[in-house]
């Protein structure tokens, strides 16, 4: 990567192509059904035109922000993402190590393949992403895990009752190497994502296995009551369900259709963005994930009404490409991307940048 440095995301994109095996590729890059809601999230992120401002004599933006109170050079959160370790070596310790090198929060999987006691040793900003399980005795060491570690807030995952369809995986019949393992949950239902079936998902049989496809509101309102760090529900598109979090006492929402993995067909999550952000009437924060790629995406976002981005199969596409240097060389882009975003746009900072106008614009 150093002799050509990729100007682009989606340079960083091509050069992990060429590197991983189309199965592992087809696991990160693919989407659920038809994988209309994929390409949904970059079309309607391209159909966000920004009306920058003029005359505002920003010379040297200042990209900083925080992020539930947690400092964040840039307005951006690595997204929570399983099994880093199918990529590179070093998996989650990689990416959590260009996260603190990038000053911005890293949120740790339920499912990584590095235990959040050694993330936490990066020196990183880590945030604890937590899918319910059928063992609530699990979640609640699961939490308990989080807090002993230093962790700033907690992220629920709510889109995933059950696992997308996702039919590379199912195709590839992929499954889990015996050397890559979710390193919070011990055995059980989890061998079963080692387990090659024919014209299967293993990933998906150890989700249908270990996850609790019944989460309500009550269970949310248990956590609310264990724990006092900062909750965050991510996967919200609905602004009546956004509503409700608030109703709860959840301090942020991720608005989110988990990269186009899981319900195919729903609405990108861009264009939901405004509703829940108008729904919330700044009584907790919004967060956007699904299809960024670009600086230009997080002020698109910001002025959107987010008050920050989640960042994920970039990430991914730098650690494959180049381990921790290579998932830092793709924060950095979108870092310089942005700066240079935030002064074409006439905005000092990233409160100017949710101040901006945006028009819907219409390809034909």
């Amino acid at each position: 990567m150093d002799r050509e440095a990729p100007l682009t995301v989606a340079d960083v994109e091509r050069l992990a192509e060429a590197r991983l095996p189309a199965e592992l590729w087809d696991y990160v890059a693919g989407g659920s059904g038809a994988e209309t809601t994929l390409a949904a999230n970059r079309a309607a992120l391209d159909a966000v035109a920004v009306l920058p401002r003029v005359l505002a004599g920003t010379a040297a933006p200042d990209p900083a922000t925080r992020l539930l109170g947690s400092a964040a050079a840039v307005p951006l959160a690595v997204a929570p993402m399983a099994y880093q370790r199918l990529l590179h070596p070093d998996g989650e310790l990689a990416t959590a190590e260009a996260a603190a090198a990038a000053g911005v929060p890293y949120i740790v999987s339920t499912l990584s393949s590095v235990p959040v006691e050694d993330l936490a040793k990066t020196g990183a900003t880590t945030w604890f992403q937590l899918y319910w399980l059928r063992s609530r005795s699990v979640v609640e060491s699961l939490v308990a895990r989080a807090e002993e570690a230093g962790c700033e807030a907690l992220v629920v995952t709510v889109d995933v009752p059950v696992m997308g369809r996702r039919l590379r995986d199912v195709r590839n019949s992929f499954t889990l190497p015996d050397d890559v393992v979710a390193a919070h949950l011990d055995g059980g239902a989890l061998s079963r994502a080692h387990d090659a079936v024919a014209g299967e998902s293993a990933i998906a049989a150890h989700t249908a296995a270990a996850f609790a496809p019944g989460l309500g509101w009550a269970d949310l309102g248990w956590l609310r009551s264990r724990t006092p760090l900062p909750l965050v529900l991510k996967g919200v598109l609905d602004p009546r369900d956004a509503v409700r979090a608030v109703e709860s006492g959840v301090d942020a929402v991720v608005v989110s259709n988990h990269g186009g993995r899981q319900l195919d067909g729903a609405a990108p999550s861009i264009t939901a963005l405004p509703a829940v952000v108008e729904a919330l009437a700044g009584r907790a924060d919004a967060y956007l994930d699904s299809g960024v790629r670009s600086g230009t995406d997080i002020l698109r976002a910001l002025a959107s009404g987010a008050h920050g981005v989640l960042v994920g199969r970039p990430v991914l596409y730098g650690l494959a490409a180049g381990g921790s240097r290579g998932a830092g060389h793709v924060l950095s882009l979108l870092a310089e991307e942005f700066r240079a975003a935030l002064t074409l746009s006439g905005c000092a900072d990233v409160r100017a940048a949710r101040a901006l106008s945006t028009v819907r614009t219409v390809r034909a």
